[in-house]
């Protein structure tokens, strides 16, 4: 109960950035770059890592950059898919702040379409069934829709094709929620 409970608190106290700046007097700018900076510093750092991951055959041990090549930071695959959908609310929120140009970067590099299909495949994959369920899963959905609501031009030079990607996310955290029902 208790992770739950911390998890509310932490997605409440980062809802707030989504509020127009006026009416979140605590989250600035400063604010805002101390938590991407905390994102910047680990969706690209592979180790340590915490996989959970089944092994079938000599083919599924690979570091996790080749296993889940959109989310392998941050130690772990679920603690990547928030990072990066803090790097998006961020972006949305304060699109010039300075640590906008490397927020895009980190995403552009991590949101590709071919990391994302590697992505798709990793989780349809045999013994995956419960692959990130349900905490994962909940992330993924997350950053589905904060993609969704981010304003097309300002993911241009980010995210070539913003609608594509969208559409990507949102057919991986399908395939986790399809995968589990079958």
């Amino acid at each position: 109960m208790k992770p739950f409970v911390s998890v509310l608190i932490l997605i409440r106290l980062i809802s707030a950035a989504a509020e127009p700046k006026d009416a979140a007097p605590g989250f600035h700018e400063k604010a805002a770059e101390r938590f991407a900076k905390l994102a910047l510093a680990c969706v690209e750092k592979e180790y340590p890592n915490k996989i959970s991951h089944v092994l079938n055959s000599d083919e599924d041990v690979a570091p996790p950059r080749r296993l889940t090549p959109a989310f392998y930071g941050c130690y772990d695959w679920h603690s990547s898919v928030h990072g990066h959908w803090l790097l998006v609310r961020l972006l949305r929120t304060f699109p010039d702040a300075p640590f906008a140009a490397a927020a895009r970067d980190a995403i552009g590099s991590s949101l590709t379409a071919e990391n994302l299909k590697q992505e798709a495949a990793y989780i349809r994959g045999k013994g995956r069934a419960s692959f990130e369920r349900p905490y994962g899963l909940a992330w993924l959905l997350q950053l589905c829709a904060e993609l969704r609501e981010w304003d097309d031009t300002q993911s241009i030079g980010c995210l070539p094709d913003l609608f594509a990607t969208t559409k990507t996310v949102r057919a991986i955290s399908v395939s986790l929620a399809d995968v589990r029902t079958k």
